[in-house]
């Protein structure tokens, strides 16, 4: 008896928390500025995650496996190819490290253009 109530806790933890991941950052954050949010989903180690691999101007404990996220317009003039990028980058390089954030979901539209949106903003 006390084995199965356990394992009943844990199965409910474990489906409260699954639900909870799903909801998007954008929604539970506080944050009112669009450029605000974009950088608190790609600062987020469990998100964006984008310091894992990139040098970002104010980010603390950068990766360097990717290139240091700078003068992101001039590299990027046209916001819908750094949107691809993002979005799925094995297209333009297929043996790339880089997750598909959109094409795997691991981040909603919404989450996406925020992301988007902030990178153009370096």
């Amino acid at each position: 008896m006390k084995i199965a109530f356990t394992v009943l806790l844990t199965i409910a933890a474990m489906i409260s928390y699954s639900v909870m991941a799903e909801e998007p950052l954008e929604q539970t954050s506080p944050i009112a500025n669009p450029l605000e949010q974009g950088k608190a989903i790609a600062f987020d180690r469990s998100v964006g995650n984008c310091l894992a691999c990139h040098m970002i101007d104010d980010g603390e404990l950068p990766g360097n496996s990717g290139p240091p996220l700078l003068q992101m317009k001039l590299r990027f003039p046209d916001r819908e190819v750094l949107r691809a990028q993002v979005w799925d980058a094995t297209v333009r390089n297929p043996n790339t490290v880089m997750p598909p954030y959109g094409k795997h979901k691991i981040l909603n539209d919404k989450e996406l253009d925020l992301v988007v949106d902030y990178l153009l903003s370096l």
